[in-house]
């Protein structure tokens, strides 16, 4: 069972690592977040290497990203799994290119989580504004 801060933190990991290049700019932003957002003020973060790869050892696994989703979702709350939604979207995000992998994992989460549609459009469309340039 993970805490609902290493079920945050597997969520922008796998984001991050389905791609299977987890860039520089994607690392850095996790490391921001979980330094600075009120969600994750309790939260330890040394301990933010070692949580962040407990998402290796769970993909090793038969079905690893079923169970690791499973095991994501119930950890959440419905509130917090709106906010893992938006975290994700914001690491798919920030390389100002989402590759066809981290779509396809959105919308495995949309899923998983049984977001609302037009949340998660909002949450997307908030994602793209703040990280607009021009």
């Amino acid at each position: 069972m993970l805490t609902k801060h290493a079920a945050l933190i597997h969520t922008m990991v796998l984001v991050s690592a389905v791609d299977r290049k987890m860039s520089d700019a994607e690392l850095g932003l996790i490391g921001r977040l979980v330094k600075y957002l009120p969600v994750f003020r309790d939260f330890d973060i040394d301990k933010l290497p070692e949580t962040a790869q407990g998402v290796a050892v769970v993909l090793q696994m038969n079905d690893g990203l079923d169970r690791e989703l499973d095991m994501i979702a119930a950890a959440l709350s419905p509130h917090l799994r709106e906010t893992a939604y938006a975290l994700a979207c914001e690491v798919a995000a920030i390389d100002r290119r989402v590759p066809f992998e981290e779509l396809r994992l959105l919308h495995r989460l949309r899923d998983v989580f049984k977001l609302d549609p037009l949340l998660t459009v909002a949450i997307e469309r908030a994602t793209i504004a703040r990280l607009a340039t021009s």
